[in-house]
């Protein structure tokens, strides 16, 4: 049925009067987790082909200087999230095509055999139920089914630090906190040290330049906003629908999630951003 929707959505030309009415003089920013190259391909041919994309630090240039002109028209940016292990077989398309790409990085996570907790293969509770707890309840009802955020498994969800490292030649790094908590469901003391030594350890580990955070899940409250401005962050990216100017708070990026799909109705629909008009 869904498959369906977004055929007549995409037939009704709507996606395509968004575009060149809508999108043309804002930039649009997808988020990605994991795709297949073959997917991914799809994905990177389609985009091309209907917007310029551009990097996510040009964005950011533009957004500083308040200069609209650095940006193209139909801007796009494309960002993924979480650093997995399948991310490292997108940089052969990457640098076929020359594609600006940002990668959020879980700086606990990757170069280890620890395990995303929303990954974890458990029966008792779904995601959205454990998402609603705190920070400390939620990690404790794990650990009584076997789960800790710092246990290593045998074998990686997430990139280790040589293919983040090839990859970072290409490809630019940025900080989604250390664990993947929801950060809004963390006490002070626990949103300081997801936050400030994420950006801390990507940076004298890795080496990496860190500017922009991520908020997993897209979650984010006033407090760790002001967590990420003390901790010398400069954008916060979101996972709310919509696009984004020059004028839009730094730290309130909109991002349209294409559901990493391999369905064309699907991407053209999603990206067009026409679904942000329904909430």
């Amino acid at each position: 049925m869904k498959k369906l929707i977004f055929k007549i959505i995409r037939l009704s030309g709507l996606p395509y009067l968004f575009r060149t009415l809508v999108q043309k003089n804002k930039v649009t920013i997808l988020v990605y987790h994991e795709m297949t190259p073959e997917v991914a391909e799809k994905n990177f041919l389609y985009l091309i082909k209907n917007y310029n994309i551009i990097s996510l630090q040009d964005f950011f240039k533009a957004h500083q200087s308040k200069n609209q002109q650095l940006l193209p028209k139909n801007a796009l940016v494309i960002t993924f999230d979480d650093g997995r292990k399948s991310n490292f077989q997108l940089l052969p398309l990457i640098k076929k095509h020359k594609i600006p790409v940002t990668i959020f990085l879980n700086s606990g996570i990757i170069g280890t055999n620890r395990h995303y907790w929303f990954r974890f293969k458990q029966e008792k509770y779904t995601n959205e139920e454990l998402k609603k707890l705190s920070n400390k309840e939620r990690l404790k009802r794990l650990e009584d089914l076997g789960f800790k955020q710092e246990k290593e498994f045998d074998t990686p969800w997430a990139m280790n630090k040589e293919e983040i490292m090839e990859m970072s030649k290409w490809v630019d790094m940025q900080s989604h906190t250390v664990f993947h908590p929801i950060l809004p469901k963390c006490d002070d003391q626990e949103a300081s040290f997801e936050i400030t030594n994420c950006r801390s350890i990507l940076e004298k580990e890795y080496g990496f330049n860190i500017n922009a955070l991520a908020y997993p899940n897209g979650d984010y409250s006033i407090r760790d906003i002001e967590i990420a401005k003390n901790a010398g962050f400069k954008f916060g990216l979101t996972t709310e629908k919509g696009f984004n100017t020059i004028h839009t708070d730094p730290f309130k990026l909109k991002r349209l999630d294409p559901n990493d799909t391999a369905n064309m109705d699907e991407l053209i629909v999603k990206s067009s951003g026409i679904l942000s008009l329904f909430g």
